[in-house]
């Protein structure tokens, strides 16, 4: 494990978002979901793409609330554009579990710390 600096760590924009729209992503090299995610006002709607397909059918992402990085240069997969990174973590199999929240009523675009 590599220690950084604490200044590294806060430049890193993780905020709180509300997934709106849910498509397959069947150009994806790996199974995938092209996500819209509401993170409020003052940062909108960003497109993110995401390897969740096994844990997770369409319809139950729908208003979920989610974790991601909002400030990545955003990065092309084919032909979409995934401008902020969705957080998850693997697990036993490799296969990619959203990190959740036990409330429901976080504002959207919260900042994670």
């Amino acid at each position: 494990m590599n220690n950084i600096p604490y200044d590294h760590f806060a430049a890193v924009e993780m905020r709180v978002g509300r997934i709106v729209e849910v498509h397959d992503f069947p150009e994806a090299r790996k199974p995938a979901y092209k996500l819209a995610i509401d993170f409020g006002g003052e940062i909108g709607v960003k497109n993110s793409s995401a390897q969740i397909t096994t844990l997770y059918a369409r319809e139950e992402l729908m208003g979920r609330l989610v974790v991601a990085v909002v400030n990545f240069v955003p990065k092309r997969i084919g032909p979409f554009v995934s401008e902020c990174l969705t957080l998850g973590v693997g697990d036993q199999n490799g296969d990619v579990a959203l990190l959740s929240f036990d409330r429901s009523d976080i504002p959207l675009g919260a900042k994670v710390y």
